[in-house]
């Protein structure tokens, strides 16, 4: 093997991220990978793959390790200076967020709280087969009784989810109004960093097959795109078992135009309010783990914003500790000041259903992430995967049971979120209302049809022991909420859809495109205030939503820079000063 400077950026960043990946993505593993005049061996790849996983890991103690690695940038809010000022505050250093704020970074100062902590503060706990950390998320039922979640950590739910990849729909985009070929950009942007194609052994292979079988058709093999039938999708997890999330997307963003705080938790945007003119965000104040406050403003330009990329759960509710929201709610609860009254805000949000079904198996299942998808004509998605998702690497042993899900496209059930006090760290009252309006419960039952069909598939009869029957497996699917149960719902599928309902964790809304923000997404009524990401969609995107939340942040950064430079905005150099109690981005033309 040769040797190799580990902590040398140039050599990692050349051999991993400009050649390996690419050969990685064109499934090149066995045949060694090519550098020029040079091929080394996968053995090799991993190594050096390793090696970048070390050295953007700042808090990995280790003798390989350098004592500054590329995300020197992310940083513990206690490290904070008490006042700061940046052209842009991004809330959020999320799925959206992670993609924002790098984009923005190409020509404009940036700041970026994020609540949670650092993935990188435990490299392993993204890879499969490995428990994530309970710190990462934070869970929550909501008032319809499903137990769900909200990512706590940067990189969002990109860090804690399945992995499936794949794009909205063209339908989708031309609804949104954005720009075919700058959306097109966007995603490969992301893509070109994070995504990969799976492997599709034994138990996906069947799963794939019996969803041909079932009339899933047609058969599009491996894409990207939305399109009804039978496909595979992308994966952030690469070969070796290892997660590429929105956090890697830092990569991109300029660390000297970049400040990116973890553990910080902003209790409150800050606005000016003069008279009869519309009132203008001008700041955030927010807390780090030890408890002390910290402020940061924008910079002296008009075209600085404050851009709220929290979630779905999460934008809305700020909006709403910070006075922007229905007023008769904000002043029920006692929020201080009420800003603007916006009925709108918390409104619209909605989850995409699921039900599924637990396949024991008379055979060892791969345990795999969601790899295929049916997209059927009706709105029902159909998925599969090992009981605990992840994919096959020497260290995660098999399973030996498999589900299958359908899950509601849209939906058209929307619910709401309201304050349930005045606690950031708390969390907020939501309704989704699953299955509210008729049109998501037949496309329940019609995609639980399509999943029996599947079961009882010629292709995965080797996976699913001769004598059980579909009813057995509705059977062992009750309960897994919060709602109440009824023996009919193993015989009845409409029942069965009420009772069984969970998440896939795709909720949205709250702080809409038309309702509460306009088509670029400003906060209507407030001035310098934006909120992208995916509290702002009308229904989720495709058959998973964060390879458009990546999207969003990416298309929105360029959109921003571009207006800023049209307006003459970012003719400057700016460079940062710091001192003992302040920070800012200071001109020095």
């Amino acid at each position: 093997m040769p040797h190799i400077r580990i902590c040398d950026p140039k050599v990692i960043k050349g051999f991993i991220h400009e050649k390996k990946i690419s050969a990685a993505k064109e499934g090149n593993w066995n045949k060694g990978i090519g550098t020029g005049n040079k091929v080394i061996s996968f053995e090799v790849f991993v190594v050096l793959q390793k090696a970048l996983h070390t050295h953007n890991h700042p808090q990995f103690h280790s003798p390989l390790a350098c004592s500054q690695g590329f995300y020197g940038f992310i940083k513990d809010a206690t490290k904070a200076p008490t006042y700061a000022r940046f052209d842009y505050i991004v809330i959020g250093g999320g799925t959206s967020g992670c993609a924002l704020a790098a984009t923005l970074s190409e020509n404009a100062s940036v700041l970026v709280l994020e609540r949670g902590g650092s993935p990188y503060e435990n490299p392993t706990g993204t890879d499969l087969g490995n428990i994530t950390p309970s710190s990462w998320s934070q869970p929550f039922a909501s008032e319809d009784g499903v137990d769900n979640r909200r990512p706590r950590v940067l990189g969002g739910g990109t860090v804690i989810n399945g992995g499936f990849y794949t794009r909205a729909g063209d339908g989708y985009v031309a609804e949104a109004k954005w720009e075919m070929e700058e959306v097109e950009a966007a995603y490969e942007w992301v893509e070109k960093k994070l995504v990969f194609e799976p492997r599709v052994l034994g138990w996906q292979s069947a799963f794939t097959n019996g969803l041909l079988e079932a009339g899933v058709l047609p058969y599009n093999g491996f894409t990207y795109d939305h399109i009804n039938g039978t496909k595979i999708g992308g994966t952030i997890f690469d070969p070796t078992g290892h997660r590429h999330s929105a956090a890697d997307l830092l990569y991109n963003a300029n660390p000297d135009m970049i400040v990116v705080y973890v553990n910080a938790t902003v209790h409150k945007i800050l606005f000016t309010t003069e008279g009869d003119q519309r009132p203008k965000a001008h700041g955030v104040i927010y807390q780090d783990a030890d408890g002390v406050f910290h402020k940061a403003e924008l910079a002296e330009n008009v075209m600085n914003e404050v851009i709220l990329s929290a979630g779905a759960i999460g934008s809305p509710h700020l909006l709403m500790l910070s006075g922007v929201g229905p007023k008769a709610e904000l002043e029920a609860h006692g929020v201080n000041l009420v800003v603007l009254d916006h009925p709108m805000v918390g409104k619209g949000m909605g989850d995409n259903p699921m039900n599924k079904v637990i396949i024991p198996s008379p055979l060892l299942v791969e345990v795999a992430p969601p790899s295929t998808v049916g997209i059927t004509e009706f709105g029902s998605f159909i998925e599969g995967s090992a009981l605990d998702a992840g994919p096959t690497v020497q260290s995660i042993p098999p399973s030996n049971d498999g589900l299958i899900l359908q899950k509601v496209d849209g939906p058209v059930s929307r619910g709401y979120l309201e304050l349930r006090n005045t606690n950031v760290d708390d969390n907020p009252y939501v309704t989704f209302n699953y299955y509210q309006e008729p049109e998501d419960l037949e496309k329940c039952v019609k995609g639980l049809e399509i999943v029996i069909e599947v079961i009882n598939s010629e292709a995965f009869s080797k996976y699913k022991y001769p004598n059980v029957t579909a009813l057995d497996l509705l059977m062992t699917s009750l309960p897994i909420n919060l709602r109440p149960s009824h023996e009919t719902a193993m015989l009845n599928l409409t029942q069965f859809c009420f009772d069984t309902v969970r998440t896939v964790y795709h909720y949205h809304g709250g702080c809409q495109v038309g309702r509460v923000v306009d088509k670029n997404y400003k906060v209507f009524g407030i001035n310098a205030l934006r909120v992208i990401d995916g509290s702002t969609f009308l229904k989720s995107p495709g058959t998973n939503p964060q390879a458009t939340v990546m999207m969003l942040g990416r298309y929105m950064g360029q959109k921003i820079l571009q207006e800023k430079a049209a307006f003459g905005g970012n003719n400057e150099d700016y460079s940062i000063i710091e001192e003992e109690t302040n920070i800012c981005f200071a001109s020095s033309k």
